[in-house]
């Protein structure tokens, strides 16, 4: 490979995962919702789906976003976590709903805060970044 060329991750199988991955949520979510009554098991089960259903649907944009506005190529597991922080967002505020404990005001703190964690992580990666690392393939 020249090395003018800018090595990019293979995204095929990230792109299939997280079809994959909408796609049992989604239908999880509609079988919990019309199938079960509401007892805990199947509220723990609506939230691992909606997890899942959140976390799927939410990839594509944030690969999108990524690859539109990151400096450098980012790898699919960045990409599956920064998906995953939207999937919890997603479960933790149906989860706090229940108790009738979720106001914008939390939502918004919640954001924030999982903002700020993923805004370190990817600052403690660039910190620990080196040319080689994108020259070579894997």
């Amino acid at each position: 490979m020249p090395k003018s060329t800018e090595y990019l991750p293979d995204y095929r199988g990230f792109s299939l995962a997280t079809w994959v991955l909408a796609l049992a949520g989604w239908v999880g979510v509609a079988y919990v919702l019309l199938r079960t009554l509401p007892s805990p098991g199947p509220r723990w089960l609506f939230f691992v789906a909606w997890l899942a259903a959140l976390t799927g649907t939410a990839a594509p944009f944030v690969a999108y976003l990524n690859r539109r506005f990151a400096r450098q190529a980012v790898p699919p597991s960045v990409l599956l976590r920064q998906a995953m922080w939207i999937g919890f967002f997603g479960a933790t505020c149906a989860w706090l709903q229940i108790g009738r404990t979720l106001s914008l005001s939390t939502a918004l703190l919640l954001a924030a805060g999982l903002g700020g964690i993923e805004w370190f992580l990817r600052m403690r990666e660039r910190s620990r970044w080196s040319p080689e690392q994108d020259n070579e393939p894997a």
